[in-house]
């Protein structure tokens, strides 16, 4: 029987999300991530001592950890800690808006106390301000305390039985509770890095980097990289490169490895699984060993030797399931090509499975794949991903899933879990790429950050700012240390994660404060120097510029049942249009019957809800008697509800004026809003095919009112990997 090495790679990584010039961090997911995932991974691993795999671990991650230990606070922290009777209007509201940022079947529902505040908030009103009279004093400090306490990983619960005892608990949480609580978060988030580095010393683990603040190094060396993939690609006005800069993201990132674990990487996972032939001088002369990144580079390597047919299955295993040689000059490196299917049922599918079947379904997995290279040398599976985000769907925060596969693992005679490192001194690579194809883990190419208006926009305005930095320094009238500040706003702008939520391939709730925190750390560079920032740094990036969709787009899919309730959290991840004015230099007086459209999806469905403009749908509809959701794409196609106020109006399907489907196939309910639903494949849609539509309202033949009154409403079907790739941090 064949045996396969299985090289799991968890990949740590959160952006740098503090303004150190103002002395602000807006944002809380490090502090969060830190007491759920980073320390409970490596609590997993230490309960199986003979699991071996490998954890990446950003720098600029590892800094805001360190930060945290020292003292260091954010705004959520800040809120959290404020006693409740020195809480303003402002600060509940912000609890109220801020506080349920979590996964509510897995991460709220569990807890009788929590789910009870999350229906207080939800249950008239998705406002805020309209929420506040619903909670009294000891609702927020309980608020307060559950919006931490959700993200403490279960294993900690079972090792401290103070936590423990803290828990059940449930609710009346006093002051002198919270802050206990709170304290000890922190004593929490001391251990990550010294557990960490406590596994790699006994041999369990290795440790590896990322280039500093996680930058996209090839678009550094040479915007125009993104040419190989994307020959047609719109650039930056400004393409040149910054190839000193890529090297201090790489030297820091050994440098301060080697200063946190007491010895130098061999490994990295480049930012994005981004990679190209001139990366590999660079991270050969800092001591890099070797580098991972995903199979479909692989593919592009080998003239698309490697690659997946309509069933998913590998073409040519025996190449993918082998390390290779990477070679630019006298420079060489290993590389090993993750497998993405093993990655993406890991995290995105096995969620939905009992915790030891989907470990002994990939178990299963491995054992085919050694079958199918039965003839090589030696097989390693590389699966690699967010080692963070995907837990918060597990109904238990992964712990089953994880125990299982770490001690079946640990006991299938057909699979050696490895190290990198040791896999690749054991069995040297016999083989070199000729080539290495420049791409990222997404689609082998870079078009989520470079390509769109909004993200070249960002490059000029980056380029535009290092410049000035420079001549700045050439002018020699500043402080050394004042330079060295400005050029760290620098670095930390060069980070990949700004440029992810610019353009239209993705969208969260946080684009604007994203985008405010990336030209912020622009401006911070002038105000270091005592300069005033251009007024485009003042601009929001992604309101400039050419025409924009008049909506948003969902960000996850929907869990909606249609039954015309106002249900706010089934419809929170949808995109949502306030009727009115579309065009910003003018005001709309009166107002018509609709007030807000929300469409969205889920895996099959289109959806759609109407709330209406002084009073539930139930009655205001009632002056309508059609409601139309007419499509531009696809063409010809309309659905036509037929007296919408009704409680179960029918709906029918129409093709160039015909019906081409009957009353049940489009699913609709009203009562306080009309809720609708209707199966992609019936609308002759496919994964990644645009959906154009606007809905009106008509009465025999006139039109009583329509949304938008300009253009249309734009989304995109959904692909397999949607969930993947619009990750919520």
């Amino acid at each position: 029987m064949a045996r396969v090495s299985l090289a799991l790679m968890w990949h740590q990584h959160q952006p740098y999300y503090p303004d150190d010039v103002a002395g602000e961090n807006p944002m809380p997911w490090v502090r969060l991530h830190a007491t759920k995932d980073y320390l409970g991974m490596a609590l997993h691993l230490e309960e199986v001592p003979e699991f071996q795999c490998t954890i990446n671990l950003v720098p600029s991650l590892l800094s805001q950890l360190e930060g945290y230990v020292d003292g260091a606070t954010d705004t959520h922290l800040i809120a959290s800690r404020k006693p409740v009777d020195g809480l303003e209007r402002e600060d509940v509201v912000y609890l109220l808006d801020n506080f349920f940022m979590a996964f509510a079947d897995s991460m709220i529902r569990p807890h009788p106390r929590y789910h009870e505040l999350y229906m207080l908030r939800a249950a008239w009103s998705s406002s805020a301000e309209a929420a506040i009279t619903r909670f009294r004093p000891r609702d927020l400090r309980d608020l307060q305390v559950w919006s931490n306490l959700a993200w403490i990983h279960p294993l900690l619960f079972e090792k401290d039985s103070e936590l423990s005892e803290f828990k059940a608990k449930g609710r009346h949480y006093s002051e002198d509770d919270k802050q206990w609580f709170l304290d000890k978060q922190r004593d929490l988030l001391a251990q990550v890095i010294p557990l960490h580095r406590k596994l790699a010393e006994r041999g369990q683990i290795e440790l590896t980097t990322t280039p500093y603040y996680h930058p996209i190094l090839p678009l550094l060396l040479d915007k125009k990289l993104a040419r190989e993939a994307m020959p047609d690609v719109a650039l930056p006005a400004y393409r040149e490169g910054y190839p000193e800069d890529a090297e201090v993201h790489v030297r820091r990132a050994v440098e301060s490895h080697t200063r946190r674990f007491g010895s130098p990487p061999a490994g990295m996972w480049p930012s994005e699984g981004s990679v190209c032939q001139s990366l590999i001088p660079l991270l050969a002369r800092h001591g890099i060993k070797w580098i991972a990144t995903d199979e479909e580079i692989l593919g592009c390597s080998t003239g698309g030797m490697v690659g997946r047919d309509s069933r998913g299955y590998v073409r040519h295993p025996e190449l993918l399931y082998r390390a290779w040689n990477v070679r630019e000059g006298e420079h060489e490196l290993g590389a090993v090509f993750r497998d993405h299917s093993m990655s993406d049922q890991v995290g995105f599918h096995y969620q939905r499975s009992p915790g030891p079947v989907a470990a002994a379904d990939f178990l299963g997995k491995l054992h085919a794949i050694g079958d199918a290279c039965r003839h090589n040398p030696a097989t390693i599976v590389p699966v690699v991903l967010d080692g963070e985000n995907c837990w918060e769907y597990f109904p238990d925060g992964g712990v089953s899933f994880l125990r299982s596969l770490y001690q079946g693992a640990a006991r299938d005679s057909r699979v050696l879990p490895v190290k990198v490192s040791d896999f690749l001194k054991e069995h040297p690579p016999a083989d070199t790429l000729q080539r290495l194809f420049a791409g990222s883990w997404i689609s082998h190419n870079f078009a989520i950050w470079i390509g769109h208006p909004e993200d070249n926009r960002g490059w000029d305005a980056l380029h535009d700012t290092r410049r000035f930095l420079v001549a700045e320094q050439q002018s020699e009238r500043h402080d050394p240390a004042l330079l060295a500040r400005a050029w760290e706003e620098i670095y930390i702008a060069e980070g990949s994660d700004w440029f992810w939520w610019y353009g239209d391939d993705h969208s969260s709730a946080q684009d604007a404060l994203f985008d405010h925190l990336f030209r912020k750390h622009l401006r911070n560079v002038y105000a270091l120097l005592s300069c005033d920032p251009p007024g485009s740094l003042f601009t929001p990036i992604s309101q400039s510029g050419s025409h924009r969709p008049v909506n948003d787009q969902p960000s996850s899919f929907l869990n909606v049942k249609v039954d015309g309730r106002a249900t706010y959290f089934e419809w929170i991840d949808g995109a949502k249009y306030v009727c009115g004015n579309d065009r910003g230099t003018m005001t709309l007086v009166t107002r018509g019957l609709l007030n807000c459209v929300w469409f969205g999806f889920d895996a099959d469905r289109f959806l759609v809800r109407i709330d209406t403009e002084g009073g539930p749908a139930a009655e205001r509809l009632a002056e309508a008697d059609r409601l139309r959701i007419g499509f531009v794409d696809p063409a010809e196609r309309e659905i036509i509800v037929l007296q919408p106020a009704l409680a179960r109006p029918v709906a029918y399907l129409n093709h160039a004026g015909r019906q081409i489907a009957n009353g049940t196939t489009v699913s609709v309910a009203t009562e306080t809003i009309l809720e609708l639903a209707v199966p992609f494949d019936q609308l002759d849609r496919q994964p990644d095919d645009a959906i154009r539509f606007y809905v009106e309202l008509l009465k025999g033949e006139a039109s009583v009112d329509r949304a938008p009154r300009e253009g249309v409403f734009e989304l995109t079907v959904p692909c397999p990997d949607f969930e993947r790739i619009m990750w919520q941090v």
